[in-house]
């Protein structure tokens, strides 16, 4: 059984472990990550600022997301799952989850900025691609897709 809890500050080395696992599960290069590293980190602070939740199966946090505002949009600025918790439906109960907190906001379309593997993740739940970011990482061009989904159409 998946329980969905609501983050706590100190849980944030908890979270950026995570995030870190479920980078490296794509094969990332290790220079990647550790050049992802201050953007990969949750810290307390951060917690207390973005409304974050957790995932808990059998006591373990296993997964979690964050939504983030920014000057006019609400974004899923993470969704995580540890590697060994993939593909059991954690993913997405944890979306449905973001979905139905953004209405509870009054807010709705949910941006996403995908790590390419999660593209085809976000594209089953009905999401779908708006934009790209480019950037580069050592010296290698990087395309991050931007998505949207309609909360009022969610499943």
């Amino acid at each position: 059984m998946i329980s969905v809890l609501q983050a706590k500050s100190e849980q944030a080395g908890l979270l950026t472990t995570i995030t870190l696992a479920s980078k490296r599960h794509w094969n990332y290069p290790d220079g990647w990550i550790q050049s992802w590293l201050p953007s990969l980190t949750i810290t307390s602070e951060y917690i207390l600022a973005n409304e974050t939740w957790v995932a808990v199966v059998d006591g373990q946090c296993v997964a979690y997301y964050s939504l983030k505002y920014d000057e006019e949009y609400l974004w899923l600025d993470n969704l995580w799952v540890l590697p060994e918790f993939m593909g059991q439906g954690i993913g997405k109960q944890l979306f449905q989850h973001a979905l139905d907190r953004s209405r509870v906001r009054g807010v709705f379309t949910l941006k996403i900025e995908a790590d390419p593997n999660a593209q085809s993740f976000y594209e089953k739940m009905d999401a779908y691609k708006i934009g790209e970011h480019h950037t580069q990482v050592d010296d290698q061009p990087r395309i991050l897709p931007i998505m949207e989904i309609k909360t009022f159409a969610a499943r």
